[in-house]
C-alpha cells in the first residue's frame, strides 16, 4: 500500500537513500533539509520523482516547524510516517568542547526534532493513526568517546519517543526507533568539534562502516513492520554487551576504535 512518507535530512546519507528506496517503492514522499538544491538532486535519482515533493526545513529554527508542518500536511494531504532523520554529530572530547557546541547538538538533534512531532500530532491524533521513524544512533544506546553531546541528544531521543509510544500506541501513533552503527556517509565530515567548526574529514571507522543503501533497507524493513527498536551494523552486538555486562562494556568502549 503506498504512503504518504515525509523524511527529514533527506539531501545526503541515510535520508537520500531511504528516498530512493521508499520511491523505488512507489510511495508519495516529501523531502526535506536545508538544502533545497540537493534535494532536487535527490528527488531527480528517485524511480518516481513526479511522487516527490520538497519543503525546505530547518530544525534549528522552531519557531518555524507549526508553519513548516502545516505546509506539509497541506501538500501531501495527510501523513501516514514522518522519518526523522536529520541531525548533526561531533568529534571532541568533552573536556574540549565549548558547551555552547552541546547546547546546538541539544537544539538541533532533540528539541527540534521533538518540535517538529509536536507541531504535527494533532493532525495525526485526529485521523487516528501515524508512525514516526527516529533515527538516532548506537550512541543513543551506548557512550562512545568524543561524541558525548551527541551522545546525551540521542539518548534524550530515545527517552522522548519511548515515552511518546507509551502513551499514544493505544491511540493509533506508532514509534520506531532506528540506532545505527557506524555508516559510510559524510556525518563525521560534517560533525562539529570543540569550538563549534566542522571536522572537514571522515573518520576512519565511518569509512568502514556499512553502506546508506542498506542502512535504508534495514530502516524501511523495520517500519513495514512497525518494529519498535532496531539496532543496525556489525557494532550492534555493544548494545547487548552494554545492557548485560556493563563492566565488560566499560573496558571495551576505552578502547574502541571509535574515529
Amino acid at each position: 500500500m503506498r504512503k504518504n512518507i515525509w523524511i527529514t535530512g533527506a539531501s545526503s546519507g541515510i535520508g537520500a537513500a531511504l528516498a530512493v528506496e521508499l520511491s523505488a517503492q512507489g510511495h508519495h514522499l516529501l523531502l526535506s533539509s536545508r538544502r533545497g538544491g540537493e534535494l532536487k538532486k535527490v528527488q531527480e535519482s528517485c524511480a518516481y520523482p513526479e511522487r516527490i515533493q520538497i519543503l525546505p526545513l530547518d530544525l534549528e529554527d522552531p519557531e518555524s516547524h507549526q508553519d513548516i508542518s502545516d505546509q506539509a500536511w497541506e501538500l501531501m494531504s495527510y501523513i501516514d510516517v514522518v522519518i526523522h532523520n536529520a541531525g548533526v554529530s561531533q568529534r571532541s572530547l568533552a573536556h574540549e568542547t565549548d558547551w555552547r557546541v552541546d547546547d546546538r547538538l541539544m537544539r538541533i538533534n532533540y528539541l527540534g526534532t521533538v518540535s517538529l512531532t509536536k507541531a504535527l500530532l494533532g493532525r495525526m491524533l485526529d485521523r487516528g493513526q501515524g508512525q514516526f521513524v527516529v533515527v538516532t544512533s548506537l550512541t543513543g544506546i551506548i557512550p562512545s568517546p568524543y561524541r558525548s553531546g551527541y551522545a546525551a541528544a540521542k539518548h534524550a531521543l530515545h527517552g522522548f519517543f519511548d515515552s511518546l509510544r507509551a502513551e499514544l500506541e493505544d491511540r493509533g501513533i506508532s514509534v520506531t526507533l532506528v540506532a545505527p552503527g557506524f555508516v559510510k556517509t559524510q556525518v563525521s565530515v560534517n560533525a562539529f568539534t570543540g569550538n563549534g567548526t566542522t571536522l572537514g574529514v571522515m573518520d576512519n571507522a565511518q569509512a568502514k562502516g556499512i553502506s546508506a543503501e542498506r542502512c535504508a533497507q534495514v530502516i524501511v524493513k523495520a517500519m513495514n513492520r512497525k518494529k519498535r527498536e532496531v539496532y543496525i551494523g556489525r557494532e550492534s552486538y555493544a548494545a547487548y554487551v552494554k545492557r548485560y555486562l556493563p563492566g565488560l562494556f566499560a573496558r571495551m568502549i576505552k578502547k574502541a576504535k571509535v574515529r
